[in-house]
């Protein structure tokens, strides 16, 4: 019985997942689509990138790879790449929020601006701070039973793979500074701390080899 209740959990999980990236697919097409008629034509690579990142998340989270990954580590692995670090690049190479600020209205834009401008978006853009939320997340997932548990319990399960991209987009935006950037950092200060943060995950690597799941 328990079984069952998490599978079903699981199936809605997946449909709540299908339908926010289609969702998001739709918004953007549209958004280029609407803009392209005022403004130069948005380029067609940051729209495949988009899809195609929107994609990569999606098969990390529905599907065969998705089923397989709640039994075995090397498939959850696969997911983890796929959601965690080539879905966020391919989503910051598209350049959202710039096609966002090109489709509000005047006002609209300002307030997003000011909202880019804020000590808040200081914070989380920091590459520091980034790297911790991003790699503090994967730390805290595979070195607890957190990563049990998100395989039997569908609402943590959900949490954790909207953290895990949502997570590896704000550190690839603190290191690579496509469209609008109002807190930049040096290219020596991200340098330093993306090592540190390689450094991380392949210490977390190697702890994974001789702790196995």
């Amino acid at each position: 019985m328990h079984t069952h209740h998490v599978a079903n959990g699981h199936e809605v999980v997946q449909l709540l997942f299908i339908i926010g990236f289609s969702l998001l697919a739709v918004l953007y097409v549209g958004a280029v689509l609407f803009t392209n008629r005022n403004y130069k034509k948005w380029p067609m690579y940051r729209t495949i990138c988009w899809c195609l990142g929107l994609l990569c998340a999606s098969l990390a989270v529905v599907g065969p790879l998705a089923n397989l990954a709640h039994e075995d580590f090397t498939m959850h692995m696969m997911g983890h790449l796929l959601l965690g670090m080539l879905a966020p690049l391919l989503l910051v190479l598209a350049a959202p929020i710039t096609l966002l600020l090109r489709t509000l209205s005047t006002n609209s834009a300002r307030l997003l601006t000011k909202l880019l401008k804020s000590w808040l978006a200081r914070i989380v853009t920091d590459p520091v701070v980034a790297t911790l939320l991003n790699m503090g997340g994967l730390w805290l997932l595979y070195t607890t039973e957190l990563y049990t548990l998100m395989h039997d319990n569908s609402v943590v399960s959900f949490f954790v793979h909207v953290h895990i991209l949502l997570a590896g987009y704000l550190f690839t935006i603190s290191m690579i500074y496509i469209g609008p950037v109002f807190h930049r950092k040096s290219f020596m200060y991200r340098a330093i701390v993306l090592i540190l943060a390689l450094a991380s995950h392949g210490i977390l690597a190697k702890y994974l080899y001789t702790h196995p799941r």
